[in-house]
């Protein structure tokens, strides 16, 4: 196995699971990391043991010869960053959202592509193991063809990640052009966008602020609740960001022609909804006891995930980023492909325009 030299660029909080999992990876060496505040670069250097670290992108770059760089920055640099690293010749594993706007998205994959390089950006909870096995039931063809599609993500603006963002008015999320909801969106389109057909979707999103105004600033203005309705040929979904309910959940929900599944993120579960087969009360008896067994088994399962050291919390990244640097060192394609990543670009696009109308169109200007 060909012994890839990993770079990183921006090392805030997202980088250290970034080099944690680069850490353990066979055939990864973390060789450099960057940032444009030197000792952020200095302190994950030393944590992680990265061979050398850098406060100028250009330098890191000329001295490293890095296989692959990982952009961890805000999306607003990373196809100026991209176009860097690929005229540097690194392939590049880019943070979520890919770009600020749809437009980005093309130019920045065109640029990889016009580079002969490879990118791939972190949908990793869709590589974690239930994600992993939902995809082998509708590959099995367990569920049949999909009729409808529920993707549903929790936020918890009181936790560590919404402290930050609703204490500083003057954080990046609240310059993009969507906020919160286009930095947490692709979590529910790059799972619908998959098992919709190669159409252009209908799109019909809702937004508000359920919290009240309590600040007296910026962060005030911030929407916090997101209902997107999708259709697209014989198949609809709803995507939903909430920011309230409790407990902050992370499923998808697919309905389909031989069966209905949900995953079940958080809690690491893939069940199938049991069906009532049996006539009058009996019928009713026997659905929950076999969805208990179902719940038993996913409990079981997950142990020996755990006694195999499968179940840590970046586990999806681990098998992504295992499955790009194979596709780098095999030339094949990339795990993700850029016709997926583009149309879950196009989505965002359309619900930010309907979200946030005024905004879009003073960027516009």
């Amino acid at each position: 196995m060909r012994e890839l030299r990993i770079g990183i660029i921006g090392c805030g909080k997202i980088a250290d699971g970034h080099a944690e999992v680069v850490k353990y990876l066979d055939g990864a060496t973390l060789a450099a990391v960057c940032d444009r505040e030197p000792l952020l670069a200095e302190q994950l250097a030393v944590r992680y043991g990265a061979g050398a670290w850098y406060g100028d992108v250009g330098e890191m770059l000329a001295r490293e010869r890095l296989d692959v760089v990982h952009i961890t920055t805000p999306p607003g640099v990373h196809l100026a960053l991209t176009q860097q690293c690929v005229a540097a010749g690194a392939h590049v594993f880019l943070e979520k959202p890919l770009a600020l706007t749809a437009k980005e998205s093309k130019a920045l994959i065109d640029a990889v592509v016009a580079g002969g390089r490879q990118m791939t950006i972190n949908y990793w909870p869709n590589f974690d193991p239930p994600a992993m096995q939902f995809k082998r039931m509708l590959a099995d063809g367990t569920l049949g063809d999909p009729v409808h599609v529920e993707a549903f993500i929790g936020y918890d603006l009181a936790g560590a990640y919404g402290q930050a963002l609703m204490s500083d008015p003057g954080h990046w999320v609240h310059r993009l052009p969507g906020k919160l909801f286009q930095n947490m969106m692709d979590h529910i389109f790059n799972r619908i966008v998959p098992l919709f057909p190669d159409v252009e979707p209908e799109v019909h999103a809702f937004a508000y602020k359920r919290r009240e105004a309590v600040r007296g600033d910026g962060t005030d203005a911030l929407l916090d609740e997101l209902r997107v309705f999708l259709r697209g040929g014989n198949v609809s979904a709803y995507g939903s960001l909430c920011s309230h309910a409790r407990p902050v959940a992370n499923t998808l929900k697919v309905y389909g022609t031989r069966a209905t599944v949900e995953v079940d993120f958080n809690n690491r579960t893939v069940v199938t909804s049991a069906s009532q087969k049996y006539p009058s009360a009996v019928g009713r008896l026997i659905p929950p006891v076999q969805m208990a067994s179902r719940y038993a088994a996913e409990a079981k399962k997950n142990l020996g995930q755990f006694r195999r050291h499968e179940f840590h919390f970046f586990a999806g990244m681990s098998k992504l980023l295992e499955l790009f640097y194979d596709s780098i060192r095999r030339d094949a394609p990339p795990p993700i492909s850029y016709s997926e990543i583009l149309r879950v670009a196009d989505v965002m696009d359309r619900v930010i325009e309907q979200a946030y109308p005024a905004q879009v169109e003073e960027d516009a200007r």
